[in-house]
């Protein structure tokens, strides 16, 4: 070989390897698809070992560029991988990546931000869906709770009633002084008008107002304030609040500013217990809310910032009439804040606010209790409030609603005047301690006015929260001789029947009587019917029938006597007897007439011959109101407790219209109470002691059967007034011994033998009418005409002998030449008695027996009144006397 030859290389650093005794591989097939060199075969692809070589050394490039080729794709590869991957962040990249430590857990600026952003608009759409939604709920209880307000005669605010026992009166907004509504809107809420039912501001301010350590603000609209009001609870909770924002807006968009400013004037709670305007304006001053002046409706205003620390008398307790001079301070700069901000918003004048300023601060009325129902206000409100239902003014349910303005009749002081009469006997006289016969007296009184049956007073009873019954009206106390009045009116105005006739008879087969008329009056005398039979009844239990023989009272006997007598001593005897020949049918209509119930009369029908003497039980009221048509001449008014109602109710305000009807001729009436006053002023008169008034005084006493009840009934012509007292328990749990319900025995009550009405009830009468009647005028009753109806001789009494006729001698004729001699002249009349006619039985006389002819034949017979014989048991007896009578306690009226 050449010394030319290339020699290889030598390893650098290496020894050139040996042999390692393999065999050497076979070349690298090339590539698929590549040519392989000249020669090549499948077996020897790349020919001839030169050839090989050549193809190895040209592989080896290749594959370095290949795995060159290869790693730089690699690495593309893996930056690609590596920039995949560094693109895929994080929705929400926190904690923060590419930062290390703290940094790593602080937000950045946009971080924060669209969290504040997000945060909002999250706040958004809750508030969003939780405005959509929210309903406006029904009212609370306290929006729809109204008091009804009752008013003296006079017009002063007498007692708040209701079912809920809220005061409160609801008025439209026309009704309350723009002088109210621009108080209330000038301090609690000037932007009202225009805000939407909020005012975040107005937060704020008052946050802020009160981080400064100034006054306690709600921040609160108007509308704010009529939401709370009107829908939700007053408790002091997050929920609430919220509740009260939503509703506010929703309220504000969906209601008028008006009719959200009325709903906040009605429902607001001023203190003393007065919810709402109306009542606030009565509460603090006494009058009607459109009477407010600007500088108390600014007083008022400051109320809504805390009752409790603006009322100036101890916080509106109401114990006691002491001011508290801290809330008189607080008040009164409350109040020229008021008033300042009035003219800041342009609905006071400056010349007006120092008018004010210079007049001072007005201070409100005391206050007073009233809510109270005890002593005689329950049972005013009670009669009142029946009043109005019975006349259809309104319904129950309406009345338990509330919200009315109800005047009545009711005299104040007059009703304190009665109290105080009743009390003063009932002090002087019962001692339930110390006379077993003391327990359960009860007492009722009522005063009407006759000609316009106002009721002026009432006693209902002790106290109305002790005892609920009204006395005053109906206790179903019987009335006793009280009753007589109408049986004379009825024999004066109808008359007596025919007893040839019918038992109806009309007015003109009927005899009108004067009260001159003569009846007997003996002490267990029989009762005849009309027509003259005894009048028969069956006895209780027994069912035997027997005659009714009356008793007089104290078993006195009258002998013959006019019925004008028999009112003044009250004799039984007359009255029972001339009820039968009337009819009780026709006194009960007289009595009717007169003003009484006809549901408070029982049975009148010819088998109940006490009726005349007052087993009827009207109570108080109707006989005072009966007792006045005959002072009023016959002029008969409905007794009336309500002159005018007010209220939302459509058909309001409703006013009392005076209706008289005449009832009885005025000669009738009068004559009726010229009887009537016999009992005062005649010389055995039951109610003598009334003449102590000084002035004309017409009455009736009236004593029942057992003494049961006893009565003092009388007028003047201004006042008529009934007073009544029996003895009762109002439940059994006050029963001791052998005590029973129902009506009690007031024999030895009050340490005296028996209770008439000349006592214990006359002197509570007297008591009354002289305080009532003081500083008035006395006036005279009318004169009663000078003769009415027939004078007749009845119920057995003898009529005197007609007074002998007088004739004239003939005169002799005259002649030229009279005789000198004188004529025998007739001898004079004899005056033996016997001579006289026998005395004449009258037609209308029952008890008269004249079978023999008129005008007392000699053989008829002379009549024997009051035989006894047949009687049922003892004159008077219960047992005979009683029974299916009209006596809802089963027995007799004892009458005095």
């Amino acid at each position: 070989m050449s010394e030319h030859r290339r020699k290889q290389p030598q390893s650098r650093g290496r020894r050139a390897a040996g042999s390692s005794g393999h065999r050497a591989a076979p070349p690298p097939v090339p590539p698929a698809g590549a040519e392989g060199p000249p020669g090549a075969t499948p077996d020897r692809p790349y020919g001839s070992r030169a050839e090989a070589r050549r193809a190895a050394q040209r592989g080896g490039h290749r594959r370095a560029a290949s795995a060159s080729a290869a790693a730089e794709e690699g690495g593309r590869a893996a930056r690609r991988r590596r920039d995949t991957t560094a693109g895929k962040k994080r929705f929400i990249d926190y904690p923060r990546s590419g930062y290390r430590g703290v940094r790593r857990w602080l937000p950045s600026w946009r971080q924060m931000l669209g969290s504040v952003l997000t945060f909002f608009a999250l706040m958004l759409g809750l508030v969003g869906l939780a405005y959509a939604m929210t309903e406006i709920p029904d009212q609370a209880d306290i929006a729809n709770q109204q008091s009804n307000v009752f008013y003296w005669a006079s017009g002063e605010r007498m007692v708040v009633s209701g079912e809920s026992r809220v005061n409160r009166q609801e008025l439209g907004l026309a009704d309350i002084p723009m002088e109210m509504q621009n108080s209330v809107i000038a301090a609690e809420n000037e932007t009202f008008y225009d805000d939407p039912g909020i005012d975040l501001m107005g937060i704020g301010r008052a946050v802020l107002n009160m981080a400064r350590g100034g006054d306690t603000q709600s921040g609160s609209t108007i509308t704010q304030q009529y939401v709370k009001n009107m829908y939700l609870t007053q408790e002091q909770t997050l929920e609430r609040k919220a509740r009260e924002l939503l509703l506010s807006v929703k309220v504000g968009a969906q209601f008028d500013k008006e009719e959200i400013l009325e709903g906040y004037l009605n429902t607001s709670d001023f203190g003393r217990g007065a919810i709402g305007i109306q009542a606030a304006a009565q509460a603090y001053y006494g009058k009607d809310a459109s009477e407010l002046t600007d500088s108390e409706c600014a007083f008022l205003t400051t109320l809504l910032n805390g009752p409790a620390l603006h009322d100036p008398f101890q916080g509106g307790s109401g114990e006691v009439d002491i001011v508290t001079e801290e809330n008189v301070q607080r008040a009164t700069e409350r109040w020229e804040y008021v008033l300042n901000r009035r003219v800041e918003t342009g609905t006071l004048a400056p010349d007006a606010h120092e008018a004010i300023i210079a007049e001072g601060f007005p201070t409100p009325d005391p206050p007073t209790p009233a809510m109270e129902m005890a002593g005689q206000i329950g049972y005013l409100t009670n009669l009142a409030e029946a009043y109005v239902i019975n006349q259809g003014i309104l319904t129950e349910e309406e009345l338990a609603k509330g919200g009315y303005q109800i005047h009545t009749t009711f005299d104040e002081t007059m009703v304190d005047q009665m109290e105080a009469a009743v009390s003063d006997v009932i002090e002087a006289n019962i001692d339930p301690e110390e006379r077993a016969e003391d327990r359960h007296v009860q007492f009722g009184g009522a005063a009407v006015e006759p000609g316009d049956g106002a009721i002026r007073a009432i006693y209902g009873g002790a106290d109305f929260t002790e005892h609920f019954l009204n006395n005053a009206d109906n206790p179903r106390a019987q009335v006793g001789s009280t009753f007589k009045p109408f049986v004379l009116a009825a024999a004066m105005r109808d008359g007596v029947r025919d007893p040839e006739g019918d038992a109806e008879q009309d007015r003109e087969e009927r005899t009108q009587l004067s009260p001159e008329s003569v009846y007997h009056s003996e002490n267990g005398q029989r009762i005849n019917n009309y027509n003259g039979d005894p009048v028969v009844i069956e006895e209780e239990g027994s069912g035997d029938e027997g005659e009714w023989h009356q008793e007089n009272f104290l078993q006195r006997d009258h002998g013959d006597i006019t019925l004008r007598e028999a009112m003044e001593v009250s004799a039984n005897v007359p009255f029972v007897q001339l009820g039968m020949d009337v009819g009780p049918a026709t006194v009960a209509q007289a009595a009717m007439d007169a003003g009484l119930h006809e549901d408070s009369l029982g049975p009148a029908n010819d088998t109940v011959p006490a009726f005349a003497l007052g087993v009827s039980n009207p109570g108080p009221i109707r006989m005072a109101s009966a007792y006045a048509t005959f002072a009023a001449s016959g002029e008969q008014a409905e007794p009336y407790s309500v002159t005018r109602v007010e209220g939302a109710k459509e058909s309001l305000p409703w006013e009392h219209e005076s209706e008289t009807t005449q009832a009885f001729e005025s000669s009738v009436a009068d004559t009726v109470t010229d009887v009537l006053t016999e009992v005062v002023e005649g010389d055995e008169g039951s109610g003598q002691d009334a003449q102590v008034l000084e002035r004309p005084v017409a009455g009736k006493t009236g004593t029942t059967d057992d003494n049961k009840s006893a009565w003092f009934v009388g007028y003047t012509p201004q006042l008529s007034t009934a007073i009544g007292m029996w003895r009762s328990a109002d439940s059994e749990e006050e029963l001791v011994g052998d005590e029973e319900m129902g009506f009690l025995s007031m024999f030895n009550t009050a340490g005296s033998e028996r209770i008439n009405g000349s006592s214990l009830p006359l002197e509570a009468w007297i008591a009354f009418m002289e305080a009532a009647l003081e500083g008035e005028s006395v006036e005279e009753f009318p004169d009663p005409p000078g003769s009415l109806g027939e004078t007749i001789w009845g119920g057995g009494a003898e009529s005197p002998p007609p007074p002998p006729v007088e004739t004239e001698e003939p005169e002799a004729p005259e002649t030229e030449e009279p005789t000198e001699e004188p004529t025998e002249s007739s001898p004079p009349p004899s005056e033996d008695p016997t001579d006289d006619p026998t005395d004449p039985c009258s037609p209308l006389d029952p008890m008269c027996e004249d079978p023999g002819g008129q005008n007392g034949d000699p053989q008829g017979g002379d009549p024997d009144p009051g035989n006894p014989q047949g009687t049922t048991g003892e004159p008077g007896d219960p047992e005979g006397a009683d029974g299916e009578q009209g006596d809802p306690e089963g027995d007799t009226a004892w009458a005095f």
